[in-house]
């Protein structure tokens, strides 16, 4: 078999997320959040791992909508950016998707579009503090009217916003967007959707009748110092590779690009095939660690496109073609992450198309 990078997505964790958020969640639904392929973990892959137990899908653009379809889900689907043109409305009808109205520009398309082909079912979006998409609350009043009166739309308009900080749990800015939502909102019948996958874990209060989680469906945190198994998830993912060389060094020879790193004595270094041009983090610090075995080991000298260097002096018996794991089960990808400057969610998705993707039923 030839080197690779593996990426090994386990099925069984997807549906014990699932069933975690559902208890969490209670008594909202679930819409399982699948943009971005899926977090990087493949879209129809995750779609069909969940289909007996997803009662709705959550995606960014319709492009993902009709791959869904297209792979023969039936399940409600939510376009998270609705339409991004006049002509996708008629294509959201006949996919039987959901649109999400956030911008002025999206009415005037939905009067141009004159649905024929059934009701568009709707979900009206507020800006309640994030200040990316979504109307005022000022405006909630009059857009809610206008999309009443088109003949085309469901008469069940759904109410949703997005929250900007969630993770912090003891912040102010969700509950004052809760508050601003609940005054916008107070007059109108229709499904509520506030809570992401950190609010399902720290706001109560934002329950509503859905929740949107990504993350914790497939087992990451975003809340600062937490993993997702802190929290009862499981990785869905594992990255693994092998260790392809074991180097003896001497003392104060320097490791790697521009010898970032130097040898404090005589001791083994090992070299494992994954770097940038996977998806490993670039940025990821001299420290950081892997597993061989259930040893850790720290990462030294620079991340490469093609391979990673390590300090074999805690693993004197790790070989040649040991399994090295990036992320996943003992060693969580949040880790990795925080020693990266960046988020778990930004690691799953940055796998590339030279990573081997299995799947496993655990």
């Amino acid at each position: 078999m030839s080197r690779t990078t593996v990426a090994t997505i386990h099925l069984g964790a997807l549906r014990h997320n699932l069933a975690r958020l559902k208890q969490l969640a209670a008594p909202a639904r679930v819409m399982a959040v699948v943009k971005a392929d899926a977090y990087g973990h493949g879209l129809e892959r995750v779609a069909r791992a969940l289909d007996g137990e997803a009662e709705a899908f959550a995606v960014a653009a319709l492009g993902d909508g009709l791959r869904l379809r297209a792979a023969g889900h039936r399940q409600r689907i939510v376009v998270l950016s609705g339409p991004d043109n006049a002509h996708d409305i008629a294509e959201m009808q006949r996919l039987q998707l959901e649109a999400t109205i956030h911008h002025e520009a999206q009415l005037q398309w939905l009067v141009q579009a004159a649905p024929t082909r059934g009701r568009l079912r709707v979900w009206l979006k507020i800006d309640s503090g994030m200040h990316r998409l979504g109307f005022a609350p000022e405006r909630v009043a009059a857009v809610h009217a206008q999309l009443q009166a088109m003949a085309g739309i469901d008469p069940e308009i759904g109410l949703l916003t997005h929250f900007s900080d969630s993770e912090v749990f003891d912040g102010e800015q969700t509950p004052a967007q809760i508050a601003r939502f609940t005054e916008a909102t107070g007059l109108f019948v229709g499904p509520r959707s506030l809570s992401n996958s950190a609010a399902v874990l720290g706001w109560p209060a934002a329950r509503g009748d859905w929740v949107r989680s990504g993350g914790l469906l497939y087992g990451l945190s975003v809340v600062d110092g937490r993993s997702g198994a802190d929290f009862g998830f499981r990785p869905a993912m594992t990255l693994s590779t092998q260790l392809i060389a074991i180097n003896r060094i001497g003392k104060g020879e320097r490791i790697g690009y521009n010898g970032t790193w130097t040898c404090p004595e005589d001791m083994p270094v090992g070299v494992a095939a994954v770097g940038y041009g996977d998806g490993y983090p670039r940025s990821a610090a001299a420290g950081t660690p892997v597993l061989i075995g259930e040893q850790r080991v720290p990462l030294i000298g620079r991340v490469s496109m093609d391979l990673i260097t390590l300090d074999l002096r805690t693993a004197p018996a790790a070989k040649i073609g040991d399994r090295v794991v990036l992320w996943g089960a003992g060693l969580p990808v949040e880790t990795i992450a925080a020693q990266a400057g960046t988020i778990s969610y930004d690691l799953t998705c940055g796998m590339t198309r030279r990573v081997l993707f299995v799947e496993d039923e655990s």
